[in-house]
């Protein structure tokens, strides 16, 4: 289990979800457990990765994000667990 507490300290540290879109972030650790952790990670999701939002739903959620050449949707719930840095332009 990740009792790992929200690294808010470091400037620029936000939940994915967050990201504003058109914003380039990198991973800064992941909050989730079991099988949602160990499927971020299998999706090439890890602490370093760099992630840019591309696109809201029409309802809010999900968010669709640039991941590894990829784009993958995740919904409000699972990208609260993930922690970025946003990218300095």
């Amino acid at each position: 289990m990740n009792n790992t507490p929200p690294n808010f300290s470091e400037p620029n540290i936000i939940c994915l979800h967050d990201l504003p879109i058109g914003k380039e972030a990198i991973v800064n650790s992941i909050l989730a457990d079991g099988l949602i952790r160990r499927r971020m990670m299998d999706l090439g999701l890890v602490p370093g990765t760099t992630v840019a939002a591309l696109r809201v739903s029409p309802s809010g959620d999900p968010r669709a994000y640039k991941i590894r050449g990829a784009v993958i949707a995740f919904r409000q719930e699972e990208g609260s667990k993930i922690l970025v840095h946003i990218k300095e332009e």
